[in-house]
C-alpha cells in the first residue's frame, strides 16, 4: 500500500496559501487539512506515487540527481522514506534538501513515503548517473 504524507508548519508570520503553494510546487495531493500542534501544520496526502511527478521532473530540470539520491538514501528507515525540503525555496519552485529543521528558518516541508519497495522509489526519483546523466529512467513504481 502506498501512502505519501507531506507536512509543513504554518508559522505566525506566514500566509496559509503560500505554504500550500510551496507544497503544491512538488506534490499533487488528494487531501489536505490543517492540524493544530505547536504551530498550525498543513498535512497533505496521496495514495499514489504519481503525486511526486512534479518533484521527479524538478530533480532533472535542476540537475541535482546525485545530491538528491544521497539525501533520499539517508532518509530510508524501516518502513518509510523521509526527507525535508526548504520551504522558502520550494515556494519559488526550487528543490533544496535540508538535513536539519533549523536549516529552513520557517520550518521545512517534510515528505514521508510508505511503500513496499522504497529502493524502487529512490531509483525512480533519483537514479544513478554518469557524468550528470541518468543511467536509466524507470517508470513510476506500482502503488
Amino acid at each position: 500500500m502506498t501512502r505519501v504524507v507531506v507536512r509543513a508548519e504554518i508559522r505566525p508570520s506566514e500566509d496559509d496559501d503560500k505554504v500550500k503553494v510551496a507544497i503544491a510546487n512538488f506534490f499533487t495531493f488528494k487531501s489536505l487539512h490543517i492540524d493544530q500542534d505547536r504551530y498550525r501544520v498543513i498535512v497533505a496526502e496521496s495514495d499514489e506515487l504519481s503525486s511526486l511527478s512534479k518533484l521527479h521532473r524538478a530533480l532533472r530540470e535542476e540537475r541535482i540527481l546525485d545530491a538528491a539520491r544521497k539525501y533520499l538514501r539517508r532518509g530510508l528507515q524501516d518502513d518509510r522514506l523521509q526527507f525535508m525540503l526548504h520551504k522558502q525555496a520550494a515556494f519559488v519552485g526550487r528543490v533544496t534538501f535540508v538535513d536539519d529543521e533549523r536549516e529552513s528558518p520557517l520550518g521545512p516541508i517534510t515528505f514521508t513515503i510508505f511503500h513496499k519497495d522504497l529502493e524502487a522509489i529512490i531509483d525512480w526519483l533519483a537514479p544513478r548517473t554518469s557524468k550528470g546523466r541518468p543511467l536509466w529512467d524507470n517508470p513510476t513504481p506500482e502503488d
